[in-house]
Protein backbone atom coordinates (compact mmCIF):
# COMPACT_ATOMS: atom_id res chain seq x y z
CA UNK A 1 0.00 0.00 0.00
CA UNK A 2 1.37 3.26 -1.24
CA UNK A 3 1.45 5.99 1.23
CA UNK A 4 -0.84 8.29 -0.93
CA UNK A 5 -4.31 8.32 0.51
CA UNK A 6 -3.08 5.99 3.39
CA UNK A 7 -5.09 7.04 6.03
CA UNK A 8 -3.82 6.62 9.82
CA UNK A 9 -6.08 7.37 12.99
CA UNK A 10 -3.97 8.26 16.17
CA UNK A 11 -5.58 7.85 19.66
CA UNK A 12 -3.37 9.38 21.49
CA UNK A 13 -4.43 11.41 25.41
CA UNK A 14 -1.14 13.02 25.59
CA UNK A 15 -1.31 16.19 23.28
CA UNK A 16 2.56 16.28 22.85
CA UNK A 17 2.89 12.52 22.04
CA UNK A 18 -0.31 12.75 19.90
CA UNK A 19 1.26 15.91 18.00
CA UNK A 20 4.47 14.59 17.57
CA UNK A 21 3.29 11.26 15.69
CA UNK A 22 0.91 12.94 13.76
CA UNK A 23 3.41 15.61 12.62
CA UNK A 24 5.57 12.82 11.70
CA UNK A 25 3.05 10.45 9.72
CA UNK A 26 2.01 13.44 7.82
CA UNK A 27 5.44 14.34 7.06
CA UNK A 28 6.00 10.62 5.64
CA UNK A 29 2.55 11.19 3.41
CA UNK A 30 -0.26 9.41 5.72
CA UNK A 31 -3.24 11.32 5.95
CA UNK A 32 -3.65 11.41 9.58
CA UNK A 33 -6.79 12.41 11.94
CA UNK A 34 -6.22 12.15 16.04
CA UNK A 35 -8.78 11.04 19.05
CA UNK A 36 -7.91 11.56 22.66
CA UNK A 37 -9.87 9.36 24.54
CA UNK A 38 -11.94 5.53 24.11
CA UNK A 39 -14.90 7.04 22.78
CA UNK A 40 -13.85 9.38 20.15
CA UNK A 41 -11.82 6.91 18.75
CA UNK A 42 -14.58 4.59 18.06
CA UNK A 43 -16.77 7.75 16.66
CA UNK A 44 -13.71 8.96 14.56
CA UNK A 45 -12.69 4.78 13.54
CA UNK A 46 -16.24 5.15 11.93
CA UNK A 47 -16.48 8.07 10.40
CA UNK A 48 -12.47 8.57 8.67
CA UNK A 49 -12.38 4.36 7.89
CA UNK A 50 -8.84 4.23 8.48
CA UNK A 51 -6.31 1.91 6.78
CA UNK A 52 -4.37 1.58 10.60
CA UNK A 53 -4.66 2.81 13.95
CA UNK A 54 -1.79 4.11 15.89
CA UNK A 55 -4.07 3.44 19.36
CA UNK A 56 -2.66 4.54 22.94
CA UNK A 57 -3.42 1.50 25.65
CA UNK A 58 -4.38 4.08 28.44
CA UNK A 59 -7.26 6.43 27.76
CA UNK A 60 -9.93 8.58 29.29
CA UNK A 61 -13.45 7.34 28.93
CA UNK A 62 -12.70 3.47 28.09
CA UNK A 63 -8.96 2.37 27.38
CA UNK A 64 -7.61 1.32 24.30
CA UNK A 65 -7.88 -2.42 24.50
CA UNK A 66 -11.80 -1.87 24.62
CA UNK A 67 -11.47 0.40 21.61
CA UNK A 68 -10.10 -2.20 19.65
CA UNK A 69 -12.97 -4.61 20.74
CA UNK A 70 -15.27 -2.39 19.57
CA UNK A 71 -13.74 -1.45 16.62
CA UNK A 72 -12.71 -4.56 15.37
CA UNK A 73 -16.66 -5.56 15.82
CA UNK A 74 -17.37 -2.84 13.03
CA UNK A 75 -15.03 -3.42 10.65
CA UNK A 76 -11.57 -4.92 10.49
CA UNK A 77 -8.50 -2.87 10.57
CA UNK A 78 -5.06 -3.01 12.06
CA UNK A 79 -3.81 -1.76 14.75
CA UNK A 80 -0.59 -1.12 16.66
CA UNK A 81 -0.87 -0.75 19.85
CA UNK A 82 1.41 1.76 22.49
CA UNK A 83 1.86 1.04 25.66
CA UNK A 84 3.64 2.55 28.58
CA UNK A 85 4.35 -0.71 30.50
CA UNK A 86 6.30 -3.76 28.72
CA UNK A 87 3.57 -5.63 30.37
CA UNK A 88 3.16 -9.34 29.29
CA UNK A 89 -0.49 -9.41 30.10
CA UNK A 90 -1.67 -6.00 28.65
CA UNK A 91 0.08 -7.57 25.09
CA UNK A 92 -1.68 -10.77 25.14
CA UNK A 93 -5.14 -9.42 25.59
CA UNK A 94 -4.17 -6.84 23.42
CA UNK A 95 -2.85 -9.26 20.87
CA UNK A 96 -6.18 -11.13 21.67
CA UNK A 97 -8.58 -8.43 21.03
CA UNK A 98 -7.38 -7.58 17.41
CA UNK A 99 -4.07 -5.69 17.75
CA UNK A 100 -1.46 -6.73 15.14
CA UNK A 101 1.64 -5.40 16.60
CA UNK A 102 2.82 -2.98 19.96
CA UNK A 103 5.36 -0.52 20.65
CA UNK A 104 6.40 0.19 24.00
CA UNK A 105 6.81 3.64 25.80
CA UNK A 106 9.38 5.59 24.84
CA UNK A 107 9.97 5.05 21.03
CA UNK A 108 11.63 6.31 18.10
CA UNK A 109 9.76 8.06 15.51
CA UNK A 110 11.34 5.87 13.25
CA UNK A 111 10.95 2.93 14.67
CA UNK A 112 7.16 3.49 15.09
CA UNK A 113 6.92 4.50 11.25
CA UNK A 114 8.85 1.30 10.27
CA UNK A 115 6.10 -0.74 12.29
CA UNK A 116 3.52 1.04 10.86
CA UNK A 117 4.82 0.00 7.45
CA UNK A 118 5.71 -3.36 8.13
CA UNK A 119 1.53 -3.64 9.25
CA UNK A 120 0.42 -1.88 6.20
CA UNK A 121 2.41 -4.29 3.75
CA UNK A 122 1.38 -7.75 5.84
CA UNK A 123 -2.35 -6.25 4.86
CA UNK A 124 -1.80 -5.81 1.49
CA UNK A 125 0.82 -9.27 0.88
CA UNK A 126 -1.95 -12.07 1.29
CA UNK A 127 -3.96 -10.66 -1.45
CA UNK A 128 -0.96 -10.75 -3.75
CA UNK A 129 0.17 -14.20 -2.65
CA UNK A 130 -3.00 -15.57 -3.45
CA UNK A 131 -3.24 -14.42 -7.16
CA UNK A 132 0.12 -15.09 -7.97
CA UNK A 133 0.12 -18.49 -7.10
CA UNK A 134 -3.69 -19.85 -7.87
CA UNK A 135 -2.91 -23.58 -6.68
CA UNK A 136 -1.84 -22.44 -3.24
CA UNK A 137 -4.33 -21.88 -0.60
CA UNK A 138 -6.41 -25.05 -0.11
CA UNK A 139 -7.25 -26.33 3.27
CA UNK A 140 -5.15 -27.94 5.42
CA UNK A 141 -5.67 -30.30 8.23
CA UNK A 142 -3.42 -29.73 11.22
CA UNK A 143 -4.84 -32.18 13.96
CA UNK A 144 -8.06 -30.46 15.21
CA UNK A 145 -7.57 -27.44 13.42
CA UNK A 146 -8.45 -26.91 9.62
CA UNK A 147 -7.22 -23.95 7.84
CA UNK A 148 -8.21 -22.36 4.71
CA UNK A 149 -5.22 -19.91 3.32
CA UNK A 150 -7.33 -18.60 0.31
CA UNK A 151 -10.40 -17.31 3.30
CA UNK A 152 -7.66 -16.94 5.54
CA UNK A 153 -9.79 -18.74 8.13
CA UNK A 154 -9.08 -21.26 11.27
CA UNK A 155 -11.54 -23.74 12.47
CA UNK A 156 -10.97 -25.91 15.52
CA UNK A 157 -12.96 -29.19 16.22
CA UNK A 158 -15.63 -27.37 13.43
CA UNK A 159 -15.73 -23.52 15.21
CA UNK A 160 -14.27 -20.62 13.57
CA UNK A 161 -11.54 -19.39 15.69
CA UNK A 162 -10.78 -15.36 14.84
CA UNK A 163 -7.01 -14.70 14.07
CA UNK A 164 -5.81 -11.10 13.38
CA UNK A 165 -3.54 -11.05 10.37
CA UNK A 166 -0.11 -11.10 11.54
CA UNK A 167 -1.50 -14.45 13.92
CA UNK A 168 -2.23 -15.84 10.81
CA UNK A 169 0.55 -14.99 8.76
CA UNK A 170 2.87 -16.73 11.77
CA UNK A 171 0.52 -19.56 11.89
CA UNK A 172 1.37 -19.88 7.90
CA UNK A 173 4.56 -19.66 8.23
CA UNK A 174 5.08 -22.39 10.39
CA UNK A 175 3.08 -24.72 8.59
CA UNK A 176 5.32 -23.93 5.58
CA UNK A 177 8.05 -24.86 7.74
CA UNK A 178 6.16 -27.57 9.82
CA UNK A 179 8.91 -29.99 12.00
CA UNK A 180 11.55 -27.05 11.61
CA UNK A 181 12.66 -25.22 14.20
CA UNK A 182 12.73 -21.44 12.89
CA UNK A 183 14.58 -18.83 15.26
CA UNK A 184 13.10 -15.66 15.97
CA UNK A 185 15.01 -13.57 13.87
CA UNK A 186 14.04 -15.99 11.00
CA UNK A 187 10.05 -15.34 11.80
CA UNK A 188 10.68 -11.65 12.34
CA UNK A 189 12.32 -11.47 9.01
CA UNK A 190 9.54 -13.71 7.19
CA UNK A 191 6.61 -12.52 9.08
CA UNK A 192 7.16 -8.93 10.07
CA UNK A 193 9.68 -7.94 6.88
CA UNK A 194 12.17 -6.95 9.42
CA UNK A 195 15.63 -6.94 8.90
CA UNK A 196 16.48 -7.27 12.27
CA UNK A 197 16.35 -8.82 15.32
CA UNK A 198 15.54 -6.65 18.05
CA UNK A 199 11.81 -7.79 18.20
CA UNK A 200 11.93 -11.10 19.74
CA UNK A 201 9.31 -10.05 22.40
CA UNK A 202 6.83 -9.31 19.59
CA UNK A 203 6.94 -13.12 18.54
CA UNK A 204 7.14 -15.00 21.83
CA UNK A 205 3.93 -12.66 22.25
CA UNK A 206 2.07 -13.89 19.16
CA UNK A 207 2.85 -16.97 19.77
CA UNK A 208 1.99 -16.66 23.19
CA UNK A 209 -1.91 -15.65 21.85
CA UNK A 210 -1.96 -18.20 18.53
CA UNK A 211 -1.44 -21.02 21.60
CA UNK A 212 -4.37 -19.43 24.20
CA UNK A 213 -6.58 -19.41 20.94
CA UNK A 214 -5.34 -22.91 19.21
CA UNK A 215 -3.89 -24.98 21.60
CA UNK A 216 -0.99 -25.68 23.70
CA UNK A 217 0.57 -28.93 22.12
CA UNK A 218 0.36 -27.25 18.56
CA UNK A 219 3.93 -24.94 18.60
CA UNK A 220 6.58 -26.30 20.41
CA UNK A 221 9.43 -24.17 21.85
CA UNK A 222 12.52 -24.65 21.64
CA UNK A 223 14.54 -22.88 24.38
CA UNK A 224 17.29 -20.95 23.22
CA UNK A 225 16.27 -21.18 19.50
CA UNK A 226 12.88 -20.54 18.29
CA UNK A 227 9.54 -22.62 17.45
CA UNK A 228 8.12 -25.48 15.66
CA UNK A 229 4.83 -26.39 13.92
CA UNK A 230 4.34 -30.12 15.00
CA UNK A 231 1.51 -31.88 14.66
CA UNK A 232 1.06 -35.52 16.04
CA UNK A 233 -0.15 -38.22 13.25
Amino acid sequence: MSDNGTRILVVEDEPTIARAVTDRLRAEGFGVEIAGDGPSAVERARAFEPHLIVLDVMLPGFDGLEVCRRVQAERPVPVLMLTARDDETDLIVGLGVGADDYVTKPFSMRELVARIRAVLRRVDRPRVDAAADPAAGGPVRLGELEVDQRARKVRRDGREVHLTPIEFDLLTCLMRNQGTVLTRAVLLEQVWDWADASGTRVVDSHVKALRRKLGQGLIRTVHGVGYSLEVSP
